[in-house]
């Protein structure tokens, strides 16, 4: 019994020894509070300050998450019911830092309060009440935009939240075009440019399933675009306020035109195609219907392009047929795989 005590008893000790060596070996204890106190302190600065889990996760909107993360813009006349259903539904997306309302019915009352009584939410709504019912109001550099990330979306349109994470994650590999899922194209006919969807034929050249423009009423883009578009030419403003109608088409020249002074041969957009993506308009108690119901609109864009070549001096838009999908890898567009 003495022997096996003996066995027991000495690895103990040089256990021992060897522990108080270590620990010799350690700073005193206010040394090591003093660095980890620096340590929390630093971690604190990267977030923006404020501790805790809403700074962890960027939402104090620190200069960090500007790319983390991405403000929601969206511009409503009449549709309010609509509305207060797309906001719920938006709540839930991921990564979204702030929800952005441009309010176009002039003189009424927006819906804030309401909203706010059924609070708490997880993501802030703002309301811009505008002085006037123009098309070019989104296209504003709003101060409450503090993330590099645009997401606009009309008023009668529900994306699905994968389809958001998805396309937000496609954006970040192509932060200077605009990424989203409605293409579009323009179609040149003896020397005159008409506008149509983008498996539309093309004359000149056959074949279809090519775009040339993303629209933006269901896209990503850099917020920098939001001041590019300001400082487009007057007449490009006229245009869109003549028209009401042609804001996107004109987004995608700027967006086309500052690619080509960066030396970049890439379209203006990336298309992807959305697995749940759904019009709500016919929901809509007010029973008013968009824009690109009435007779004049295809022939307003078409008008459009045109115009808007005459006051650029050529045709930036390029062509592409490149289509990102959630399930497999990047594929080309064609008739078989659309929905």
């Amino acid at each position: 019994m003495n022997l096996r005590r003996a066995h027991l008893v000495w690895p103990l000790l040089l256990l021992l020894l060897v522990g108080a060596a270590l620990a010799a070996l350690l700073p005193p204890a206010e040394e090591q509070q003093r660095r980890l106190g620096v340590n929390r302190r630093t971690a604190s600065d990267h977030l923006g300050g404020g501790g805790g889990a809403a700074a962890a996760d960027g939402a104090g909107g620190g200069e960090g998450e500007a790319g983390e993360r991405f403000t929601l813009v969206m511009q409503t006349y009449n549709r309010t019911d609509v509305l207060l259903r797309l906001l719920n539904h938006y709540q839930a997306v991921p990564r979204l830092r702030r929800i952005i309302i441009v309010w176009n019915n002039v003189g009424e009352q927006t819906p804030q309060k309401l909203w706010d009584s059924l609070g708490p939410h997880p993501v802030e709504v703002v309301f811009k009440e505008q002085s006037s019912n123009r098309m070019r109001n989104r296209l504003q550099s709003f101060p409450e935009i503090d993330t590099d990330a645009v997401l606009m979306l009309d008023d009668d349109t529900l994306v699905s939240v994968p389809d958001i994470s998805f396309a937000f994650s496609v954006w970040k590999q192509f932060p200077d075009q605009i990424v989203g899922f409605v293409p579009r194209k323009h179609v040149v006919t003896a020397g005159l440019y008409s506008y149509g969807s983008f498996e539309l034929q093309d004359p000149e050249l056959g074949g279809g399933d090519r775009y040339s423009m993303v629209l933006i009423g269901a896209a990503f883009f850099h917020r920098r675009y939001l001041q590019l578009f300001q400082e487009q030419p007057e007449a490009v403003h006229a245009l869109v306020d003549q028209t009401q109608n042609c804001d996107d088409i004109a987004m995608n020249f700027a967006v086309s035109l500052y690619l080509a002074q960066q030396r970049s041969s890439r379209p203006s957009g990336v298309f992807v195609k959305p697995v749940d993506f759904r019009n709500l308009e016919k929901e809509a108690g007010s029973g008013y219907l968009g824009m690109w119901h009435r007779p004049e609109h295809l022939l307003q864009r078409s008008y459009c392009l045109n115009r808007l070549a005459q006051i650029y001096g050529s045709m930036p838009l390029c062509f592409s047929n490149l289509m990102l999908c959630q399930f497999g890898f990047p594929s080309y567009a064609n008739h078989k795989n659309k929905g």
